[in-house]
């Protein structure tokens, strides 16, 4: 628990090409299923566009059922060759079997915290009277589902604690699901919220807020445009058709609408955002209880491009963050009765680090920004004051500071590439932070390993950070293998951080580095601003000029390298590949965004428009063409050895994306080197539970490690 922060089956349409040849280093080339093409083209401000396989596009045809079978069974093949798949597997399981133990966060008399056992699919809940009290389950998402693929989303106590509601999504699913149980008993309500996405629980009283879309057409669940969200407001014990529509704006169908509620429940604040419009900024409404307003009032009526999110209330003001006039953010005060500009107060101004967190407990407010990708922590007074620096253990990443006002010490953790999260606890009146937990990995020695980070220089000539990470002794002779995985997108920031899991690769010699490329939010609003829309081709030059680094300095050569990016990481792995196809060895593009001219047909992609453009605009669709994944496959170029990953309920990124990109590449490049799609089943965006992470993660590093032609060693393993 946190605080508030924020029918029968169809022709098959395709024939599978056997037998499959396993080893093109054997002087054999491969052979996929064979995909059936279409006579579809699409006229885009006079441009006609070819696709073939539109057809792919329909996730639950039974063509595309057969084809997503044949695919995963020519893969599944190929990785069942690798001699030391199970191995690594296994190796994957040993390093992640430990306690990890989320921070607590009071409620009442009680802690909460989560706990994951070691193996367990989903965390479990617990909570205990004080500090000392014995750990009691609270609510065990283990119990959900018998293969372990629902999983608990967010959970919010009123302010009574008298209940509890909870979210679950279903087999990774962005839908989510709402209950509510009695706190104190743990017995369940009979409530049950449905059709629920990007969503809070807002407590009000004995109720609480959150947003849903329209029941979708059924068979479309997962692929459907997403339109008209709604706020409504949920008394517990009661049934979802008794809801109160609170919010709607059906004239603009694509635009957020969500409710937060201040600390002492007095606000609801409404925030609305219309990024389908192109609009990277926010409008604020809100409602007073205790002068009883029966209307939203408006905060900041217009939506632009400035963001603005209420931190808490001081007394009948309101603590804003917003990036208005400060590219790196900054936090003012604003008197809801007098909300102009003009009026404003700033508590703390723009500085030249990006302000990366914002917070409230104790009566201080607690600050943190980042320092060249490393966080920076600070408390101030609630007007401003400059306290003290929050000490941190190094250059690293750290969350959390937040809580309640009556609170005397807030939790906080701390990690880096080389250092397990580790949680502190932070006394506000001694201004003292002290060790609370840390886990205990199994084999890890952080003295076995080094990050350090260094600066490039890009294509225009842009400066460019980046840490790498591998095990001591390292020699700089280019024989290597090495991972870089980038992002570089949505603000989002890359932030330094453990893995356990990634400890399979290091220990086998890799080296792995993480670049911070335009787009995201190192460098605040300007950095990302440099890396989207007809700027995108920064991110990928920035990623590119990584890799060159990495071998001009001896860490590896381009048949030693891989890439690898999630999401829009898959968009930038896919497009430096077809950029640049020499300058690596494997490529792993996961659950990525491949079709840049249609991504916003399917469910949210529409949000993504103020960071990609959309194909409608003439300018912006030549730019999106130029990039995109499935429209720039060359034929008989030799791309690297290519891994692809997505799931069967990814409705945030369809599949689709994966599908059209594997079936271009498998029909285009030279059939030197494996172009392979894994599509995980019941999982989503994200693996929906340990064990398929642990499956995907063993199938992903085999692939590397085989391609890449390490020879792997396996301390302590039965040999196979």
């Amino acid at each position: 628990m946190k605080k508030r922060g924020f029918a029968l089956p169809a022709l098959v349409a395709f024939a599978i090409a056997l037998p499959f040849a396993a080893a093109a280093q054997n002087g054999k080339s491969f052979t996929y299923p064979t995909t059936r093409k279409v006579d579809h083209v699409d006229t885009y401000h006079g441009t006609k566009v070819p696709d073939p396989y539109r057809w792919l596009e329909d996730d639950r045809s039974a063509d595309t059922a057969a084809w997503v079978e044949a695919q995963n069974k020519v893969t599944f093949a190929y990785l069942e060759t690798i001699p030391y798949r199970a191995r690594i597997r296994e190796r994957l399981a040993k390093l992640y079997d430990y306690p990890k133990i989320g921070a607590p966060s009071r409620r009442g008399e009680y802690y909460y915290f989560s706990k994951n056992d070691g193996l367990q699919n989903q965390s479990v809940i617990y909570r205990q009277k004080g500090l000392d009290g014995a750990a009691e389950v609270f609510l065990d998402p283990n119990k959900f589902s018998e293969d372990g693929t629902v999983r608990l989303g967010s959970y919010r106590l009123s302010k009574d604690a008298r209940y509890a509601a909870y979210a679950i999504s279903r087999g990774g699913s962005d839908w989510q699901e709402y209950f509510v149980m009695d706190a104190a008993s743990k017995k369940p309500l009979p409530d049950h919220l449905t059709w629920i996405k990007v969503s809070s629980i807002a407590w009000q009283g004995d109720g609480f807020y959150y947003s849903r879309y329209d029941a979708p057409e059924k068979g479309k669940e997962l692929s459907s445009k997403n339109e008209n969200h709604k706020v409504y407001f949920h008394r517990a014990g009661a049934p979802q058709s008794e809801d109160r529509l609170v919010y709607e704006d059906p004239a603009r169908p694509q635009r957020f609408h969500g409710v937060s509620t201040t600390e002492d429940e007095r606000f609801a604040i409404l925030n609305i955002s219309e990024r389908g419009s192109g609009k990277k900024g926010n409008a604020l409404y809100y409602r007073d209880s205790k002068a009883g307003d029966a209307k939203w009032q408006p905060l900041i009526p217009e939506i632009g491009d400035s963001t603005f999110g209420v931190i808490e209330n001081v007394g009948d003001r309101f603590l804003v963050r917003t990036n208005h006039k400060a590219p790196n953010g900054r936090i003012i005060l604003i008197d809801p009765k007098n909300p102009g500009e003009a009026n404003w107060k700033e508590i703390l101004p723009e500085k030249p680090e990006p302000l990366q967190g914002s917070g409230t407990a104790g009566g201080k407010l607690f600050v943190t920004y980042l320092k060249d990708v490393t966080t920076r922590a600070y408390v101030y007074s609630l007007d401003g004051k400059p306290e003290n620096e929050i000490e941190l253990p190094g250059p690293g990443s750290a969350g959390g500071f937040g809580g309640w006002a009556d609170d005397k010490f807030v939790f906080y953790s701390f990690t880096s590439f080389n250092y397990p999260p580790t949680i502190f606890r932070y006394d506000i009146a001694t201004r003292k932070s002290t060790f609370f937990r840390a886990p205990e990995i199994p084999d890890f020695k952080a003295a076995d390993y080094e990050t350090k980070q260094v600066f490039y220089t890009s294509k225009d000539g842009t400066r460019v950070p980046m840490f790498v990470t591998h095990k001591k002794g390292l020699k700089l002779d280019g024989n290597n293998p090495a991972l870089l995985y980038g992002y570089g997108g949505f603000n989002i920031t890359t932030s330094p951080g453990f893995n356990s899991l990634r400890l399979a690769l290091l220990e086998q010699g890799f080296v792995y580095a993480s670049a911070n490329m335009r787009g995201g939010g190192e460098y605040g609003e300007k950095w990302h601003e440099a890396g989207t829309r007809l700027k995108k081709q920064n991110v990928f030059d920035d990623f590119i000029a990584a890799a060159e680094w990495l071998i001009a300095n001896k860490y590896t050569s381009p048949a030693k390298l891989a890439v690898q990016g999630g999401s829009n990481g898959g968009l930038l792995v896919g497009a430096v590949i077809n950029q640049r196809p020499e300058l690596f060895g494997a490529a792993i593009p996961q659950v990525g965004v491949m079709d840049m001219l249609r991504f916003h047909k399917f469910t949210i992609g529409w949000n993504w428009i103020p960071d990609y453009g959309s194909s409608d605009n003439p300018e912006e669709f030549k730019a999106l063409y130029a990039y995109s994944p499935i429209h720039n496959v060359k034929a008989g170029v030799k791309y690297p050895p290519t891994l692809i990953t997505t799931a069967d309920h990814d409705d945030r990124v369809v599949p689709a994306h994966s599908f059209k990109y594997a079936a271009i590449m498998q029909e285009k490049a030279s059939r030197d080197n494996p172009v392979l799609i894994r599509i995980d089943t019941k999982s989503g965006h994200g693996a929906s539970n340990t064990a398929k992470q642990l499956d995907q993660t063993a199938d992903i590093y085999a692939f590397l490690i085989h391609n890449l032609g390490v020879t792997p060693k396996y301390e302590g393993l039965a040999a196979r």
